[in-house]
């Protein structure tokens, strides 16, 4: 269920990517009152972002989320949240709502049930979901390395019996975050996994081998539930 294309660089990537979303976003908002995307964070998506926002898209209809959040404010320049807000929440996608997953709570644990309650508000299935790809083979802000990585991935989970946001430890400083679970990420209508770069592809390849735990992104691949179209850039 793995759809790969490749491109040359990010800046031919971007557009491309933008368009599939905006699709997505439209199909579903031809059916339903509402629709819901949720994003990652980091540089890559930027460019997607911009273009993604320049969409004639009955933007008012559509939610927007993150997919994982550091644990800071948005006036702290690693949010997720000020990125989106910076960058896609722009001009005509200026009237989508925003759920953000930092909640203002003393850590992230203690926010978890409270974002229990606003996803459970979002018009699911989302209509697409944009996954990145760390050169460790994280997704989301499913880290190899964290604690609560199993609880994250949930295996055998669902979306009845799994929370939809737990906290986890990443690996740079702010190392505490929120991130969706994997039975959440796969609750869409697609995913797309966007990556970039020589290293990124080897690492990739290692995650195609299935899963393990060593590359979190491996299971989001591996599943058969939801279809997975990756937009991966050569440099």
């Amino acid at each position: 269920m793995v759809d790969i294309r490749w491109f040359d660089d990010n800046p031919s990537l971007a557009p491309a990517l933008a368009a599939a979303v905006a699709d997505d976003l439209r199909a579903v908002l031809q059916k339903e009152p509402h629709a819901a995307l949720a994003v990652s964070g980091g540089r890559s998506p930027v460019p997607v972002f911009e273009a993604l926002r320049g969409e004639d898209l009955d933007w008012a209809r559509v939610v927007v989320t993150l997919v994982d959040e550091r644990w800071v404010p948005e006036t702290d320049p690693a949010s997720n949240a000020a990125l989106v807000k910076t960058h896609l929440l722009q001009g005509r996608a200026a009237a989508a709502r925003f759920v953000p997953l930092y909640t203002g709570d003393g850590s992230a644990r203690e926010a978890e049930g409270a974002l229990a309650a606003a996803f459970n508000g979002l018009p699911l299935p989302f209509a697409a979901l944009i996954l990145g790809m760390g050169d460790d083979g994280h997704t989301a802000s499913l880290f190899p390395a964290s604690p609560n990585l199993d609880a994250g991935l949930a295996p055998g989970g669902s979306v009845a019996d799994t929370p939809p946001c737990l906290a986890q430890v990443g690996a740079v400083a702010p190392t505490e975050r929120m991130s969706m679970t994997l039975p959440w990420i796969l609750h869409a209508r697609r995913v797309y996994l966007q990556f970039g770069g020589a290293g990124k592809a080897d690492v990739f390849a290692a995650a195609l081998a299935g899963p393990s735990r060593q590359y979190p992104v491996s299971f989001v691949l591996a599943q058969t539930q939801t279809p997975v179209t990756v937009f991966a850039a050569r440099n």
